[in-house]
């Protein structure tokens, strides 16, 4: 165990320290790889139902075990003093309140399998509650607390080995559509249902109920879906979830999925979204039960299409839009206790910021104590600054109320914050990482506007190194974003990390180009069908800009990015005009049209591409912007990147690219993960990756 992980655990985390405390230590060191790991993740709210305290993860990793544990906290918001409430060699996780406050539910692999415990909130008096065989990957309580849904896989399909009995140790799988595999993961014959049982103080009573019996299609959507996708009605009388009840090749080429109401008392399950083509996901209930909202995609096959806030009364009401006029995209939302307002995240300008949506703008203007001038209309914008939020918990208090939520930057990751609702003001509630960040020499991070090729404005965010003198000439990174509709926001990443570029002496520029979301839809949708077009020409823009500061070394240039920020890289590499003298591309998308036939979320080709290679006439993206028909112009090094387990965009890629270079005698390198998916998410994988990575740069850069 280093240092730092040694100072945390015996300094920081003994139960009931104020972790405000602050710190003596002067910044002297240079952020390292390894570093990464010793910060602590911590993890969102859940506000207790007294208002007293919230509860919340910790995730601490392990560099030598190759591995990580996440144990639990209760903040008392009143003190400030947080306790730790476990510490095993496992992970507790998915927690939330009993809706008594009585107890904490979490989730455990204690007992073998995944299930759900319950525990004192002193952390005391610990306790299994399911017994689901293969255990469970969700649950939540109903408001009264007499019942319990819980999530689960279920065996629907039979293997070859299964129907041959007497080829029992052969491999073999047999598929009839699409869909057969997925982010990273083959199809197993198992299907994520959900389940409703009787449950009364500490014991789930009768046979638990499988609302979704029979059917092969999965709540909570995979790969990704949680609990979130499941919520009770008030009352406990409807249970709403969310499900894409397509199969095959029909589910490869759609994302239409839609929120079902289950009737308690009947047993009876509604498709309640009829007619809504796009994503329909994580729904809610107002606190009085009058209205449901949810999140919600209007296009069909669009996955990036901009997520609204819908609205309708319960049960028979239309869905209204209620973010029409708002041009941003909503990333999550709560409830106000009083029913009246909606406080939501939405990415803008780089960062992701709290809103709030009135259903009544006069009486949240009352609620407020505002004047009759500050009146607003429904909309209202509470935080601003260089930072994200994210995890909203809703406090109720006199005036108005406030939110516990996450908080993190690009040189800090999350921390746990009180949210004025009536100012906007933040108020540091936890300090996990003080001590380390104490210790680092700070980076400086700078949000710059960047003019592009047809005169338009591009929010650029650059990185300074620590101790940045302008007088001295830098080795300059373009970092290019991913997604490809994924907005580079104030995050703080254990791989595309801009603190770790910058603390090893880079500069680095990081571009909102075209097609990220938070400058408004029509930017957002300019990268569909033109992957090769005005999105490139805003990264030459932005390199060309910052080329012309003297501190810039423009013999020292190199283009780093994943996924689409990947295909980005490929796609320089052959059209850069020597700006550029190294290149690294991560799980990057090379050749559009083997693209096409590997991925497994048809839909995204489908939309992106504007059409399939076979179509008469070729859509434009399979014959001027894939990055394969450029590589006889690679003349700088590039290293190449790439997982086994990275269905989305297949190991292939990064095979082909790699072998085109190496053919055309480019200096080149290939880093082969077996283990990892789209992301490279193991610790001693990760500070792998990172070595590689500047050893490379730092080989052709400095």
């Amino acid at each position: 165990m280093n240092k730092f992980n040694t100072l945390f655990l015996c300094g920081l985390f003994v139960a009931g320290i104020n972790l405000l405390k602050p710190s003596q230590a002067q910044p002297t060191e240079l952020l390292r790889e390894e570093m990464l790991w010793d910060f602590q993740m911590v993890g969102a709210p859940q506000v207790s139902p007294d208002g007293k305290s919230t509860i919340y993860s910790v995730r601490y990793n392990n560099l030598a075990d190759n591995k990580g544990q996440s144990d639990l906290y209760l903040l008392d918001l009143a003190t400030g003093s947080s306790r730790r409430l476990t510490q095993t060699p496992g992970s507790e996780n998915s927690y939330s309140w009993r809706p008594d406050g009585q107890r904490i539910g979490y989730l455990s692999s204690a007992g073998g399998s995944s299930q759900l415990w319950e525990m004192l909130p002193d952390g005391s008096g610990t306790k299994q509650i399911s017994n689901h065989p293969g255990g469970i990957s969700g649950y939540g309580y109903s408001p009264a607390g007499d019942q319990l849904f819980y999530t689960a896989s279920v065996l629907l399909d039979s293997s070859l080995q299964q129907r041959y009995p007497e080829l029992s140790k052969s491999t073999g799988m047999l598929f009839d559509g699409l869909m057969y595999r997925h982010w990273d993961q083959f199809t197993d014959g198992t299907y994520s249902h959900v389940f409703v049982q009787e449950y009364h103080d500490g014991a789930l009573h009768g046979k638990p109920i499988d609302i979704m019996e029979g059917e092969r299609f999965h709540s909570p959507m995979p790969p990704f879906g949680g609990s979130e996708q499941t919520s009770w009605s008030p009352r406990g009388d409807y249970l709403m979830y969310t499900s894409k009840k397509l199969r095959g090749t029909e589910a490869a080429q759609s994302t239409n999925s839609d929120l079902y109401v289950y009737e308690r008392a009947t047993g009876k399950t509604i498709r309640r979204t009829k007619g809504l083509m796009g994503y329909d996901t994580d729904p809610q209930f107002s606190p009085d039960g009058r209205y449901l909202t949810w999140l919600s995609m209007r296009r069909d096959g669009y996955e990036a299409d901009k997520n609204r806030i819908m609205l309708m009364a319960f049960p028979d009401g239309d869905p209204r839009d209620i973010t029409e006029s708002f041009d941003l995209s909503a990333e999550s939302f709560v409830w106000s206790t009083d029913g009246n307002r909606i406080l939501f995240t939405a990415g803008i300008r780089g960062t992701v910021q709290v809103f709030e949506y009135a259903l009544d703008s006069l009486l949240a203007a009352r609620t407020y104590a505002l004047k009759k001038n500050q009146v607003y209309r429904n909309f209202r914008q509470i935080t601003t600054g260089d930072v994200n939020y994210g995890g909203l918990s809703f406090l109720p208090s006199t005036g108005g109320g406030s939110l516990i939520a996450q908080r993190q930057s690009m040189l800090r990751p999350n921390e746990l914050f009180r949210i004025n609702l009536n100012n906007g003001s933040a108020q540091a509630l936890t300090d996990h990482n003080g001590q380390l960040i104490a210790l680092l020499k700070p980076a400086r991070v700078v949000s710059r506007t960047i003019g592009t090729s047809d005169a338009r404005s591009m929010q650029t965010w650059v990185i300074y190194p620590p101790d940045f003198d302008s007088t001295k000439h830098y080795p300059t990174l373009l970092y290019c974003q991913g997604g490809p509709q994924s907005m580079i926001g104030q995050s703080f990443s254990t791989r595309w990390n801009f603190y770790l570029m910058a603390s090893k002496g880079y500069i680095v520029v990081a571009p909102n180009r075209r097609g990220l979301p938070g400058f408004g839809q029509e930017w957002n949708e300019a990268i569909s069908g033109d992957w090769g077009g005005q999105a490139m020409r805003d990264y030459l823009s932005a390199i060309d800009s910052m080329s012309q500061e003297k501190y810039v070394d423009t013999d020292r240039l190199g283009a780093v990015g994943a996924s689409f920020g990947g295909y980005s890289v490929y796609w320089l590499a052959g059209n850069h005009n020597k700006r550029f003298k190294a290149f690294i591309a991560h799980c990057g998308v090379y050749n559009l049209e083997a693209m096409f036939g590997q991925t497994e979320e048809i839909f995204f080709t489908d939309f992106d591409m504007k059409g399939r290679p076979w179509d008469v006439p070729t859509p434009r993206s399979y014959t001027d912007f894939s990055p394969h028909r450029f590589v006889g112009r690679w003349d700088a090094p590039i290293l190449i990147i790439h997982n086994e387990k990275d269905f989305r965009v297949p190991l292939a890629q990064g095979i082909e690219a790699f072998t085109a270079a190496q053919l055309r005698g480019v200096k080149s390198q290939f880093l082969y993960f077996p283990d990892e998916n789209h992301w490279v998410i193991k610790p001693q994988n990760s500070v792998l990756w990172q070595k590689v990575f500047f050893n490379f740069l730092g080989e052709q850069l400095k």
